[in-house]
């Protein structure tokens, strides 16, 4: 007769069967096997953990990163971990198992390049080191793949390895019709490196353009906030005094054909989207070719190429070495072929980088961190002096004029349609 044993049904190690127990303890195993743990390399220092998925593990999406985030499965050194928080070298990241592909799900893999588009793509190359490579964009090509747009640098880079363990990166950007000089890293640490210089606006580049008519002063600054312009989905830019974004340009002319047109030099201060071509549009001067910001004005009759004349001619920035990388790359045929029908002189092109820009993000910061220690200086005094001032005679007297908020302030009005300063010799 066979008697109930309650410990049976509830699992008594002792009396499983031996199979069951193995097989229980080969999932733990393997559970804990699929959990990757991974260094963070100097190259990754002081990046936020999302993007180091980015850089590392591109078959993870934000949304699975923040998912494992929030249920504790991602850790650093240990610890529950943010997707905006950032990760320093030789920290432990747990990762946690791969998750199984769900269907439907269709990665896109990278299509291997023919020997023209290798040869092509290294033929861009002006400039190459350890850190950087440099390469001269032509005009008509992407500088990234959008819609319909299939064929961009970005989708040539891994022609450029070379000896690197990765594909380099796109530290900044053109637009698909201006040519000149871009900067890629060889390695994160470079890319975060160069990122900063640029967001930090201590990068210098420069650019020439030929622009319709002659401005009248030919040493100038613009200065003109720049927002999307509504309905164009994105696409467009326009000066908007009220909501528009900082937007800060450096104008000089450096030679002049007659009164129609003139070739000039442009300094960005700041990298808002087609800055430059709406800055000039709006000063009554758009650059040669841009029918998208200067409409039928932007063209000349004659031989003159239609295409578009800007051309990031030089870069000069930081280098992870110590010292500077600077580089310039020659005009496309078109523009050469327009300076030559002109009658313009290409010797006079490369003008002295005279001055470093105004300060940047860098020198902001510095400046409010110092107003801020200021204003709180002034409070301890300010509570200082009430203390010492406690159970004192009040005297008679007239009460004391406080100064008004707004005194000192000189009220000004922005020139419209633009402005334009003199730059100061």
């Amino acid at each position: 007769m066979t008697t109930f044993d309650p410990t049976a049904e509830s699992g008594s190690e002792d009396e499983k069967p031996q199979g069951q127990g193995k097989l229980k303890e080969q999932k733990q195993a393997l559970k804990v096997l699929d959990v990757r743990q991974f260094t963070v390399s100097p190259d990754d220092d002081d990046i936020r953990i999302d993007r180091w998925f980015k850089r590392h593990m591109e078959d993870v999406p934000f949304n699975v990163v923040s998912r494992w985030s929030r249920t504790g499965q991602l850790r650093l050194d240990g610890k529950r971990v943010s997707p905006g928080d950032r990760v320093n070298a030789g920290q432990i990241i747990r990762v946690p198992p791969a998750e199984i592909e769900r269907p439907g799900r269709v990665v896109k893999a990278r299509t291997d390049l023919s020997q023209d588009q290798i040869d092509f793509a290294q033929e861009l190359v002006i400039h190459k080191d350890k850190a950087a490579i440099v390469v001269n964009k032509p005009p008509g090509l992407a500088t990234q793949g959008g819609s319909k747009t299939n064929t961009h640098l970005d989708g040539l880079l891994d022609a450029l390895t070379y000896d690197a363990k990765s594909r380099p990166k796109l530290v900044h950007r053109l637009d698909k019709d201006t040519s000149g000089v871009i900067l890629l890293a060889r390695s994160p640490g470079a890319a975060s490196f160069f990122s900063k210089r640029f967001s930090g606006r201590t990068a210098r580049k420069i650019y020439w353009a030929i622009v319709m008519g002659v401005p009248d002063i030919a040493d100038g600054i613009i200065d003109l906030p720049l927002s999307k312009q509504p309905g164009s989905g994105g696409e467009k830019m326009h000066v908007d005094e009220e909501n528009g974004q900082a937007a800060k340009t450096r104008y000089r002319i450096i030679e002049r054909a007659g009164n129609r047109a003139c070739w000039v030099e442009l300094q960005p201060f700041t990298g808002r989207t087609h800055q430059l071509r709406v800055h000039m549009a709006a000063i009554g001067h758009p650059i040669l070719g841009d029918g998208k910001y200067g409409g039928k004005e932007a063209f000349l009759t004659g031989a003159i190429s239609r295409k578009m004349h800007l051309h990031a001619r030089r870069l000069r920035i930081e280098h992870p070495d110590g010292h500077k990388l600077d580089v310039t790359a020659d005009l496309p045929d078109h523009f050469a072929d327009t300076i030559e029908n002109l009658g313009l002189d290409l010797a006079l092109g490369d003008l002295p980088l005279d001055e470093e820009k105004p300060g940047g993000k860098a020198v902001r910061k510095q400046h409010a961190r110092a107003h801020a220690k200021q204003i709180r200086k002034d409070k301890r005094g300010e509570r200082r002096a009430r203390g010492e001032n406690e159970g004192q005679p009040v005297k008679a007297g007239k009460p004391s004029k406080r100064p008004r908020a707004d005194a000192g302030k000189a009220s000004h009005k922005k020139a419209l349609p633009h402005k334009v300063k003199q730059k100061r010799k």
